[in-house]
């Protein structure tokens, strides 16, 4: 199911603590930052705080510039952003500016959190449950399908942080730096313990706002099973762009498709007719620019932009067998393949035969299709 875009957003101290605990809070941002992230809070469809977050700091979370909040209306959105908090015990407190300044609010709680909610804030919020415990997918997916959310800013805590990042969630980071010590070794750290992505970040952009420094993350580790994560989206619409790098054909589709070791290293891309070959088919290409020695192979996914091919005229093996042969065990597609050239083509079928995992995100199918719009 489509989910919307997250974007993790949080200031830390050089000593990576979000601010302190003594009687007068310390603010890490400057207020040029507090600028950026108004205009960033305008942007978006909604902001997310977990109820800690409300109880700690009881935030107002409002766009604060009355130019930008012009602008959302004139676009026909409403106002400020939906207001959104998370909680499993559905303790809040209904006295909170977060509930009396802004636009709409919403609660997601348990089963069990939902009633207490209820009861606490009347008819200030919508209250979902979301079951018996706290499941972060369904609550994405309620966002995007019931309430249209394409946008979400989250800006805390470090427990919501934490789950979004260890379940693959987040597509962004925005990190502000500040030239600040805090030293308390009691003071909340932007993210606790547990499992994160394998490798590298990828770094997005640097920039300086007055005495602090915004540094934008993207996660790069495929997932490793049939949930898709945010990394997932990613290289799939990089897979979707290479497409429109094809040679356009009459008599075949244009796919593009990206290698990527378990790390969220890319290890190869390729694209239809790419080079001097005009058969040679996106997987192929990509394939044949791995070292078949590579160990990383086995725990690579390989992204399509198109379902891999089951049967082939013009070589002896179709791309769903070549990656199986590469020891691929994962691939991630954006659309099955129409009977156009082939009837009843089923590369999903060849590769789950092998033993790989097959994901289809259809949210992306339409910029997987739009090269090939002139065969559809």
């Amino acid at each position: 199911m489509p989910l919307p875009y997250v974007l993790l957003s949080a200031a830390v101290s050089l000593d990576g603590y979000l601010d302190d605990t003594g009687p007068e809070r310390l603010l890490l941002s400057s207020p040029a930052d507090f600028d950026r992230v108004d205009a960033v809070r305008a942007s978006v469809d909604a902001i997310l705080v977990g109820a800690g977050t409300i109880r700690a700091d009881n935030p107002r979370l409002l766009v604060n510039s009355a130019e930008r909040r012009a602008a959302r209306t004139a676009a026909g959105r409403p106002e400020y952003p939906l207001k959104v908090t998370v909680t499993a015990s559905g303790d809040l407190d209904p006295a909170a500016r977060f509930w009396h300044t802004g636009g709409e609010k919403l609660v997601y709680t348990t089963d069990r959190g939902a009633e207490r909610a209820a009861r606490l804030l009347g008819r200030t919020a919508d209250v979902v449950p979301l079951g018996p415990a706290l499941d972060w997918r369904a609550l994405l997916e309620h966002l995007h399908d019931e309430r249209g959310v394409g946008r979400l800013m989250v800006e805390g805590g470090g427990t919501v942080h934490t789950q979004l990042l260890h379940h693959g969630l987040a597509d962004e980071l925005h990190l502000v730096l500040a030239p600040l010590f805090v030293g308390d070794p009691a003071a909340p750290r932007l993210f606790g313990p547990g499992g994160y992505q394998a490798g590298r970040l990828r770094l997005l952009d640097t920039r300086r706002i007055g005495d602090v420094v915004l540094m934008r993350y993207a996660p790069t580790a495929p997932g490793t099973g049939p949930l898709p994560v945010a990394a997932d989206r990613h290289w799939l619409r990089t897979a979707c762009e290479l497409a429109a790098l094809c040679p356009p054909s009459r008599t075949a589709f244009s796919v593009g498709a990206v290698v990527v070791a378990a790390d969220g290293t890319e290890l190869a891309r390729g694209h239809s007719r790419e080079g001097t070959d005009p058969v040679v088919h996106a997987e192929e290409a990509a394939l044949a620019k791995t070292d078949p020695a590579d160990p990383r192979l086995a725990g690579a996914t390989v992204y399509s932009s198109l379902e891999p091919c089951a049967r082939r005229a013009s070589r002896p093996a179709p791309c769903a067998e070549l990656i199986l042969r590469a020891g691929v065990r994962r691939v991630v597609t954006a659309w099955r393949e129409p009977d156009t050239f082939v009837a009843g083509a089923d590369g999903t079928g060849v590769l789950r035969a092998g033993g790989a995992e097959v994901v289809v995100l259809p949210e992306l199918e339409d910029l997987a299709k739009a090269p090939n719009a002139h065969l559809l």
